[in-house]
């Protein structure tokens, strides 16, 4: 293991690791004031996705390793590609769970996401209706009044909240860690919009901007990804540490070559040998590699064909043979042939 290593790939938590990351590279450092914000912890995606990661096995290949690392060191974002099921998505929750870096931020791209998606959004209907509705109960007022018990229609900032970009950015002491998955099936135009945002660690928002100069709204309270509230001031959102960035492709199209200068590149390669016994024992406990070595050795066996079967496959297979066919060679085998077939291929 390199000593410059902060992320080692253990699987074991050591959440005063990123204490040891040293400042960034001047082009990459960011000073906003830091912002009170209490960061929740791992949830349940990253229990489910990780199993218990206390197995004596790697995680992580070394090439993995120095380029996850590598990123850490720089600020830049992880661009990782990969065929479906090698576990893209679930290296950003190793790094979070590994790192005590709190709840992994997720954007899952579709084909109509835009950038404000990931940055914030704004309910001006669900404003206006609270407005009308403050109007009928105090029809006495010809005025709106901050000082009326009922404050929803006045408090612009129970109508913003943040995405998880947007939330990423926000100027804590510790990174984010913020998976942006399959940016590969987003419109043509979000990798080159992601640019400015990246690279300078801050956006705008318009409708706080505007009201800023007013009194009293200087600073504005708004919802966070996480459901959380943290002021957001002359509607500005800066970044002090800059998130880990995990964006990840299927290799289904090209990104322009801007976008690819400012990340740093990750081919991952599907779990073999050790680390496919990790993940095992990681879902089924101690010694689960072994008692499942026939059904391993059916899926690694079955790669020879050179179609795409992914991880998961094997995982279902192992877990359905230990309920349905616990007492027969057989039966475990024609179970583990029915669920691993290859993606690209279709069932026989």
């Amino acid at each position: 293991m390199s000593e410059w290593f902060i992320y080692e790939g253990t699987g074991g938590p050591d959440p005063d690791r990123i204490q040891r990351l040293p400042a960034p590279p001047p082009w990459r450092a960011f000073d906003a004031p830091a912002v009170p914000y209490e960061v929740p912890g791992l949830d349940s995606t990253t229990r489910r996705r990780l199993g218990a990661r206390n197995v004596p096995l790697p995680i992580q290949d070394s090439d993995t390793l120095e380029l996850v690392n590598a990123a850490l060191y720089l600020r830049r974002p992880l661009l990782v590609t990969g065929e479906p099921g090698v576990g893209k998505s679930t290296l950003a929750h190793s790094i979070a769970y590994e790192l005590g870096l709190g709840r992994v931020l997720e954007w899952p791209i579709v084909s109509r996401s835009e950038l404000r998606d990931g940055l914030y959004t704004y309910d001006a209907i669900g404003r206006l209706q609270d407005a009308q509705l403050d109007r009928a109960a105090h029809p006495e007022e010809t005025t709106p009044s901050t000082s009326s018990p009922n404050t929803a229609a006045q408090d612009i900032g129970r109508y913003i909240r943040l995405g998880p970009l947007g939330t990423a950015l926000l100027a804590a002491d510790r990174p984010r860690v913020l998976l942006i998955d399959e940016l590969d099936k987003s419109d043509i135009d979000l990798p080159n919009d992601l640019l400015n945002v990246l690279e300078e660690g801050k956006f705008a928002i318009p409708e706080l901007e505007r009201i800023a100069d007013r009194p009293g709204q200087e600073t504005v309270r708004v919802l966070t990804d996480d459901g959380r509230r943290v002021a957001v001031t002359g509607g500005q959102v800066r970044c002090r540490a800059f998130p880990f960035v995990v964006m990840t492709s299927n290799r289904e199209r090209d990104f322009p070559a801007p976008l690819l200068r400012r990340c740093i590149p990750l081919d991952l390669k599907a779990p073999r040998d050790e680390r496919l016994a990790a993940l095992v024992q990681a879902h089924f406990g101690s010694g689960s590699y072994e008692d499942n070595h026939d059904i391993v050795d059916q899926f690694t066996e079955a790669e020879a064909d050179g179609a795409l079967r992914p991880t998961d496959q094997l995982l279902n297979a192992i877990f359905l043979a230990q309920h349905a066919a616990r007492d027969a060679a057989h039966r475990r085998e024609e179970i583990s042939e029915l669920l691993m077939q290859p993606l690209d291929r279709g069932p026989r």
